[in-house]
């Protein structure tokens, strides 16, 4: 299998720090969620290379070894959704998978909607389409129980503090608490994203990233996304309903939905061969790898 090397990319006035597998100009860009890191696609890097594509995973900005910017401002979903399209930019992409999960989940479905780069592929895992999470919201006390942290993330400073106790033990815990295989998150792993979190800043930064767009990523106009687009969903999820995988007719054209029995919010690294079965068999199918 090709190695991954880790190196920089500079884009939309950032320096991205990126683990990168496989070459040329099809790129397959991974992007995670919170509070992950590049290190969060190590299972699916050589599988998206070993089929054709040039697999990058950023650190997103303000995560890892990435530029952090200071303000909330600059955590915005159009400042993210720019990210995305001058990462593609950079690395001289001519054609273009987005992979994401959760947090860059939500960055993958605005970006596909607002079409700002063709797409020939969408993946998305554990992360619902903005329409369907805005209408789940809505309707559903019990995914209203489950958001609680989203409004208590606006708080000014309380979160950083309680994050970051114990050397960010609370981080730790999100993988393992919510895992339902935890022998997937030993302390090798979960130091890795302690560690992360520790650093200036960086908690601050991620939590800006639900500060500063609360009240924006629902109202984004549904535009229908007309790429192949394939959504993979642990059924164990904690966090969101298994119910935000319904409802996707009018949103999506092209949609295939799979979901994994016994699994957390944490697919990729929680179940790395059946998320790579399920991405490998539709990458076939819709002719992609």
């Amino acid at each position: 299998m090709a190695e991954v090397v880790t190196r920089r990319v500079a884009a939309n006035g950032l320096d991205f720090t990126v683990d990168e597998c496989g070459s040329g100009d099809a790129v397959a860009l991974c992007l995670h969620g919170f509070p992950e890191s590049r290190w969060s696609w190590r299972y699916q890097l050589p599988v998206l290379a070993a089929h054709g594509w040039r697999a990058v995973a950023p650190d997103l900005r303000g995560y890892g070894d990435t530029t952090r910017p200071a303000a909330k401002s600059a955590y915005a979903i159009d400042r993210l959704v720019d990210d995305t399209a001058a990462l593609f930019e950079a690395l001289g992409a001519k054609r273009r998978l987005l992979v994401a999960h959760d947090w860059g989940g939500a960055i993958a479905w605005v970006f596909a909607m607002r079409q700002r780069r063709a797409l020939d592929g969408l993946i998305v895992m554990n992360l619902p389409h903005p329409a369907i999470f805005t209408a789940t919201l809505r309707t559903s006390a019990a995914q209203r129980r489950r958001s609680w942290y989203i409004a208590f993330f606006q708080l000014p400073l309380l979160p950083e503090l309680m994050l970051r106790a114990n050397d960010a033990r609370a981080i730790g815990q999100a993988f393992s608490g919510m895992a339902v295989d935890q022998s997937a998150f030993p302390p090798a792993v979960t130091d890795h994203y302690r560690a992360n979190a520790m650093q200036p800043g960086a908690l601050t930064a991620m939590i800006n990233y639900y500060r500063a767009n609360r009240r924006t990523i629902g109202r984004e106009p549904v535009v229908p996304i007309d790429v192949p687009t394939l959504l993979i969903w642990g059924e164990a999820d904690t966090a969101l309903g298994v119910e935000m995988t319904e409802g996707y007719d009018g949103l999506v054209d092209d949609f295939t939905l799979v979901r994994l029995a016994g699994v957390s919010h944490w697919v990729q690294r929680e179940a790395p061969d059946r998320v790579n079965a399920a991405m490998t068999e539709w990458l076939a199918a819709k002719h992609l790898g």
